[in-house]
């Protein structure tokens, strides 16, 4: 099948430069094919495209310590079997649009607007950030950095960005109209990443609003 192509990147925004690293996950029609079909099973829309307008960032943790093994648990366009959690809203494997390593490195999985699975009902209007750790280690200062870095980058290419969110975070969204999961009984408590994590990046961003800000 035919793979989607990403160039290198290297981005400047303000006076610094940001590198996005390549590091493609499987994406061929078949990938796109199942996200469609779980666009239309979790949220009702039959839709020609994935492609999403980013509005919230979602930060999580992949909860193992090391890069390859997280990256292999995105890798597959179909869902692991161990996924019986949240097998039951289809076979699209879970992914994101970046992930970060111990070291600060940026990764890019895959297109930044396409829509990746990454957290139940607010998948198609995310954009999702992992980073490696949070099983025996805590992310690092080098990932907060990084972080940092990255949503001022995603800050300031798409302006319809409104929203920093923790994983953890994501169920106070449940009455928000960005929320579009069809299945009440489809949540998974979430504890990603250390809530020390997301207040030190969101200090930085005074102007996204986290769910708390619009009750």
């Amino acid at each position: 099948m035919k793979k989607i192509v990403i160039s290198i990147l290297l981005f400047t925004f303000y006076s610094y430069a940001i590198e996005i690293k390549q590091k493609p996950i499987e994406f061929t029609q078949n990938r796109v094919e199942l996200t469609k079909q779980y666009i239309k099973k979790s949220y009702g829309l039959d839709v020609d495209n994935i492609n999403i307008i980013p509005k919230i960032i979602v930060i999580h943790h992949t909860a193992s310590d090391d890069l390859k093994e997280s990256f292999d648990r995105f890798y597959p366009e179909i869902l692991l079997t161990d996924r019986t959690d949240i097998n039951k809203a289809g076979s699209l494997n879970v992914s994101a649009q970046f992930l970060v390593d111990s070291d600060g490195t940026i990764y890019s999985l895959m297109p930044e607007t396409f829509m990746a699975r990454h957290v139940i009902g607010l998948n198609l209007s995310s954009i999702g950030i992992e980073n490696v750790g949070g099983n025996e280690k805590s992310l690092t200062p080098e990932q907060l950095k990084a972080n940092i870095e990255l949503v001022k980058y995603l800050k300031d290419k798409y302006k319809t960005i409104e929203y920093l969110i923790g994983h953890y975070e994501y169920r106070k969204f449940e009455k928000h109209p960005l929320f579009l999961e069809k299945d009440a009984n489809y949540r998974t408590i979430k504890h990603d990443p250390e809530q020390s994590f997301m207040e030190n990046l969101r200090v930085n961003f005074p102007n996204l609003k986290s769910m708390k800000d619009d009750l």
